[in-house]
């Protein structure tokens, strides 16, 4: 299986190696690794490491958290997108499928955003018409006003990352439990994808009201 894990760690040479390091001497296999963010000497990565199923990564945790300078900020289960480019790759299946295009795109940002669902929010009634596989029994929070584009943290846990659709009465909603909240870089991307899908969308954006 696949796991997410957020990092912060020391800006210096050799920190990375460190890390690196640990995670293969507790078994864990890099896969990918994106930097969130470099502020003040400290950086802020998200790691994706294949781990054997049904064994604790308690072992993971404990490594990364011995290395002087780091701090783990979560660890969740993930799966990886598919294709190199995942984003290019979703916009040309919208294109070449207009008709499910809402459909396609919500149940395509749970693998792009380790997210645990992903869903399409009619707004003002706030009521979901759409979700991923995953979501199927999912609520949206009682309270998404203002509408606009943020990541929050529901009373019961769940981190949620909202952006809306300018041409539609209509708001992409994704989730995650167990994980740390969306971060900045996360919710740009997710806001560049909505406002790729509809341009590619137009005034398709509405058959699933």
């Amino acid at each position: 299986m696949l796991l997410r894990i957020r990092v912060r760690l020391p800006d210096r040479p050799g920190s990375l190696g460190r890390v690196a390091r640990t995670l293969g001497a507790a078994g864990a296999d890099v896969v990918q690794l994106s930097v969130l963010e470099n502020v003040a000497g400290r950086a802020l990565d998200d790691i994706t490491v294949s781990w054997p199923s049904g064994v604790s990564a308690d072992r993971i945790t404990a490594g990364l958290q011995a290395v002087p300078g780091v701090r783990v900020e979560g660890l969740w289960p993930t799966v990886e997108p598919p294709g190199l480019h995942p984003d290019v790759a979703l916009i040309g299946q919208l294109a070449a499928h207009p008709g499910e295009g809402l459909r396609i795109f919500a149940d395509a940002l749970p693998a792009i955003l380790s997210a645990d669902w992903a869903g399409v929010l009619r707004t003002g009634p706030g009521r979901l018409v759409h979700t991923s596989p995953g979501g199927e029994a999912a609520e949206p929070p009682a309270d998404l006003e203002p509408l606009r584009c943020r990541a929050f943290r529901s009373p019961d846990g769940t981190q949620y990352g909202l952006v809306p659709f300018a041409s539609a009465d209509t708001a992409v909603l994704v989730a995650r439990s167990a994980a740390p909240e969306f971060h900045l870089s996360e919710m740009l991307r997710l806001e560049q994808l909505v406002q790729a899908a509809e341009s590619v969308l137009g005034d398709r954006l509405s058959p699933l009201m």
